[in-house]
């Protein structure tokens, strides 16, 4: 924040910056034009050509490289390098670091956009439209020099106007590439998806086909069962003492009087079968239901499983954006 007095030519204010901020090397460089310390613009403009120094073009450009191998990822081209982290020695491409470091690239890309800068451009260019429409001649005529550094300023400003539209273009083009890249991306995970799908859907097709061919058996049998049984258990009651045929006289004589005998065993006996059957059903069912359960995770594991089998995650290849920038000026 700046002040300027034009009766007394002093600019006051303060300047609030941070370790991670050029305001050190600008104080240096303020110093060194002391000479022309007398324009209230001149702190700003240097600050500003700081901030907006060669290092965003670099950093520009290296985004722009690491599109490009992002892009020989997506595109499954022969150009992409194993050593960065996209595939394994069997060519494989791990989509889930290419989604990762897409992410990256866009936020990468976003940092500093020129166009705050062109804002803020804006805004100096109507100070220092300020500064010369209410600078008085007296002053104009007593410092020639100021008049000379002011169209110096907007000369430089000018310069750093040009610059970041050319910024700001290479920027837009990156941005466009990078919504391009994960619109594919976006494509092949659906792809891959979908296999992942008819998989799991003929998996799930040859269960259903064994599971009829065992109920069809299990039909079969129950149908002999239902045929065969009371045809037995007529004939096996039949051929017990407690009837005779044979030599009885008329049908009183056939059934033998301790016939009860045979009710007295038979029904509490299948009384105990039968609740022995319903308590083994009970217990049947609290199995199927842990069976079940444990079948939901089967099926969340086989699809994890296809899934590693068809991205090959290897996430122990991690790449970031400071990994990439170091290993290219290494």
């Amino acid at each position: 924040m700046l002040s300027y007095d034009f009766k007394t030519a002093i600019t006051s204010g303060y300047c609030k910056g941070h370790p991670s901020s050029d305001t050190v090397e600008c104080i240096k460089h303020l110093k060194a034009c002391v000479l022309d310390i007398n324009h209230p613009l001149l702190l700003p403009l240097i600050i500003f050509s700081h901030d907006i120094s060669y290092k965003t073009d670099i950093k520009q450009r290296d985004i722009r490289d690491w599109l490009r191998r992002l892009e020989h990822a997506v595109s499954m081209r022969s150009e992409i390098e194993e050593n960065g982290g996209y595939a394994n020695n069997e060519g494989v491409v791990n989509l889930d670091a290419v989604n990762r470091d897409l992410i990256e690239c866009h936020s990468q890309a976003l940092w500093k956009r020129p166009i705050a800068y062109l804002c803020i451009l804006e805004a100096m260019n109507e100070a220092m439209e300020f500064f010369r429409d209410h600078l008085s001649d007296d002053q104009k005529q007593n410092d020639p020099h100021i008049m000379i550094l002011h169209a110096n300023f907007c000369s430089r400003m000018r310069f750093f106007k040009m610059r970041l539209k050319g910024i700001e273009s290479y920027a837009h083009t990156t941005l466009a590439r990078i919504e391009i890249q994960r619109s594919a991306l976006y494509n092949i995970i659906a792809q891959k998806q979908s296999q992942l799908n008819f998989q799991i859907a003929g998996e799930q097709r040859k269960l259903a086909v064994a599971s009829k061919r065992e109920g069809s058996s299990v039909k079969m049998l129950s149908l002999l069962g239902t045929i065969f049984l009371p045809g037995t258990y007529i004939a096996s009651m039949f051929s017990t003492t407690f009837f005779n045929f044979q030599n009885a006289s008329d049908m009183n004589s056939d059934v033998s009087p301790r016939f009860w005998i045979y009710w007295a065993v038979t029904i509490p006996a299948t009384l105990i079968i039968v609740s022995i059957w319903y308590i083994w059903e009970r217990r049947r069912e609290s199995r199927y239901d842990r069976e079940d359960v444990d079948l939901e995770k089967g099926s969340e594991d086989l699809e994890r499983m296809i899934m590693e089998a068809m991205r090959k995650r290897t996430m122990s290849k991690a790449s970031t954006w400071i990994t990439k920038t170091n290993e290219k000026r290494s």
